[in-house]
């Protein structure tokens, strides 16, 4: 049991100072930078319902991680609580999760299809020298082609063992998150 909070520390103070860090350059970017108005257009209009969309599909795959911790399957429960029990065995939790997991990579593919829209259609040049956005790409980028590799017939070995490593971190999510709720405050101040 004190692994489990020792990993659970370690994953809270992870999400403390990516917070902090991105807080920081927010105060930075807000006071120095100066941020375009915002242009009404179709794709703009179209875009920010693409974004929507995006973080409707985002929640649900991220949901899928939080239900897997929650009935104590997958690596990163046993990595994050390695001597946890489930105190619910529901059957229709575990049919849930079975029809989340062989979704997971086409909801995954049209997540990352929608939020580069929304990029696009939100015009990225505009707001590309703000960090948090350049990030993002990076990382939304990042874990579509690291998914691919792991959605691949013909894969070799090595690079699919390592694709599962970087594809599925929780810490990758949070960033993500962290990223985009500070973006987005900023620029639609």
């Amino acid at each position: 049991m004190q692994q489990s909070f020792k990993n659970i520390r370690n994953f809270l103070i992870y999400v403390f100072v990516i917070s902090l860090v991105s807080l920081v350059y927010f105060i930075y970017a807000y006071s120095v930078h100066s941020i375009p108005e915002e242009r009404e257009t179709f794709l703009t209009e179209l875009g920010e319902g693409f974004g929507k969309t995006g973080l409707v599909l985002l929640a649900f795959i991220y949901f899928r991680t939080l239900l897997k911790l929650a009935l104590g399957q997958g690596k990163l429960a046993q990595r994050l609580l390695p001597d946890y029990v489930p105190p619910i065995n529901s059957s229709h939790l575990n049919r849930l999760l079975t029809w989340m997991n062989r979704t997971h990579i086409y909801i995954g593919i049209a997540t990352i299809a929608i939020i580069l829209l929304h990029i696009t259609m939100m015009g990225f040049s505009r707001y590309s020298y703000i960090l948090f956005f350049p990030a993002l790409l990076v990382l939304i980028i990042w874990q579509g082609i690291f998914g691919l590799f792991l959605t691949l017939r013909y894969t070799p070995a090595e690079l699919k063992k390592f694709s599962y490593l970087v594809h599925a971190q929780f810490v990758t999510g949070v960033a993500i998150g962290v990223f985009a709720f500070f973006g987005h405050v900023l620029i639609d101040d």
